[in-house]
């Protein structure tokens, strides 16, 4: 593999990737996405790790303005070819990396879904480049929408590989068949937060507020506090 694991992987995935669970839920997000906008449909949104578009799709359906950005060539391919069956507009397809997004004072919102970009990359320090992206694409008192992996869960639920409590770093093995139907094998890494730090990272940034909410697939909602047994976190945060 030449690329990092979460590209060969998520390339891997192209067309398979809506048939997976955690992708069940997109209409839910999106009616929790759609209410922080007030219904808003003037309002300009920024999908970071859009993967195959399915709330970007879901936004552009419901008639807003929206930006996709992804590392994924296949995923984007898989998006583009949804927008262009459904004959959507008011929805663009980017190939690129999070870490420099180029976009300053442009959208009212920018959400990053299922981890996005956030929990993959190899340092916090990638993590922080991509929020620093995010801020600056942000017009003053737009929202920025994240959900990422939650540290509480990690260390009070077992998890598939080695979870290292120093670094709060999950190392474990994947597999996904490729176009002939061959498996590939993937080492793949993730990171998981504490509110605490998600909430150090945003506000010495700049976001003014940060808000944090339990995390449930398709059913996000203000009224849920966050708790060890959620998976992800779900972070609401304002310019």
């Amino acid at each position: 593999m030449t690329g990092k694991w979460y590209e060969e992987f998520y390339n891997e995935l192209g067309e398979k990737y809506d048939n997976e669970p955690y992708t069940r839920g997109t209409k839910g997000e999106v009616d929790f996405i759609e209410h922080e906008l007030n219904h808003d449909r003037s309002k300009r949104v920024l999908d970071v790790g859009c993967g195959t578009g399915r709330h970007s799709l879901e936004l552009a359906r419901r008639g807003y303005t929206v930006v996709g950005i992804d590392l994924s060539r296949s995923l984007l391919e898989r998006a583009r070819s949804l927008a262009r069956e459904e004959k959507l507009e008011g929805v663009e397809f980017i190939e690129g990396d999070a870490r420099k997004l180029n976009f300053t004072d442009e959208f009212d919102m920018v959400i990053s879904i299922c981890e996005g970009a956030f929990s993959l990359m190899e340092t916090d320090a990638m993590n922080y480049q991509i929020l620093e992206g995010i801020y600056n694409a942000l017009k003053d008192g737009g929202k920025f929408i994240l959900t990422t992996l939650h540290a509480a869960y990690a260390l009070t639920h077992e998890l598939t590989g080695d979870f290292d409590i120093v670094t709060s770093r999950s190392r474990f093995t994947m597999e996904a068949k490729d176009e002939t139907g061959d498996a590939k094998k993937f080492f793949c890494e993730e990171r998981y937060y504490t509110c605490a730090e998600v909430n150090w990272l945003l506000k010495s940034i700049g976001f003014s507020r940060v808000e944090f909410f339990g995390c449930k697939l398709g059913a996000f909602n203000r009224n849920l506090k966050p708790s060890k047994n959620d998976f992800e976190i779900l972070v609401v945060a304002e310019k």
